[in-house]
């Protein structure tokens, strides 16, 4: 049963008396000094748990959801009202024990229960026994615990920038070498031989003769025409580069004063 016994256990859960009333919840659990065997469990009474009082728990039974103890619900709440500083002193446990109707002795038996056949024991505390104690509150244990911040670098990703393409029309002046024909007339003289003296001497002796020849030439024609050249898009890629992060973190230091082996600051 004792490993049920536990304030991870039993925190919060109901303590049922032994008149099937519900007496209060378990706030917090007392074990002996010397086996580390649950004693007493201090339990949230009285309307809202605004009052807290010990309970024996050597006898308790866990059932289910519950903690049964063997009291009454009245004779828990007339117990007597004890400061929760972490540990009950003899005289603290002696007139609990009084009250509960348990006999009480200063000496523990291999079970962690006073000698005698009671069910009180000898001084019990929530924690292991401490060596010196702690000046500047209530007593806790035997260490202080050395803490320090840590850099904790995360990322997040945000927009950077924006990029849009546009298209728009840009005039531009382009210059080109055309070749182009054009005729123009060639005077061709030949004398009169056998082979033409009937052409030359065809017609009048003497006459008027007019004869013309139409020249033509090319010309050049401009005309535009839009023509598809390429595709364009945009993509993305990814760069890593590498940014250095300063920051001030704060670590506590712990001194050993006094003629102590290994002293100095931890």
């Amino acid at each position: 049963m004792a490993g049920d016994m536990t304030l991870e256990r039993l925190d919060g859960r109901p303590v049922i008396g032994s008149d099937g009333s519900k007496i209060g919840t378990v706030q917090d659990i007392y074990f002996d000094q010397d086996t580390r065997e649950p004693e007493w469990a201090l339990v949230k009474t009285g309307m809202f748990g605004s009052k807290s009082t010990f309970v024996p728990i050597t006898n308790a039974s866990v059932q289910g959801d519950e903690l049964q103890v063997p009291f009454s619900k009245d004779q828990v709440k007339g117990a007597p009202n004890l400061d929760d500083d972490g540990e009950l002193s003899q005289d603290e446990e002696a007139m609990l024990a009084q009250h509960y109707g348990m006999s009480y002795s200063e000496a523990p038996s291999d079970t962690g229960l006073p000698q005698g056949g009671g069910q009180a024991t000898q001084t019990t505390e929530t924690a292991q026994p401490t060596v010196g104690r702690d000046t500047s509150g209530p007593t806790t244990d035997e260490a202080m615990t050395r803490s320090e911040e840590e850099l904790r670098v995360g990322k997040v990703r945000r927009p950077s920038g924006l990029v849009r393409l546009r298209k728009h029309i840009v005039q531009e002046q382009v210059s080109t070498s055309v070749p182009v024909e054009r005729e123009q007339v060639r005077v061709e003289r030949e004398p009169i031989t056998e082979a033409n003296m009937g052409k030359a001497m065809d017609g009048p002796a003497l006459s008027e003769e007019e004869h013309e020849v139409t020249l033509t030439e090319e010309q050049v024609v401009v005309d535009k025409e839009v023509v598809p050249k390429e595709r364009i898009r945009l993509d993305k890629d990814v760069v890593v580069e590498e940014q250095q992060v300063s920051e001030t973190v704060a670590r506590e230091e712990i001194e050993v004063e006094g003629d102590v082996k290994g002293g100095g600051t931890v």
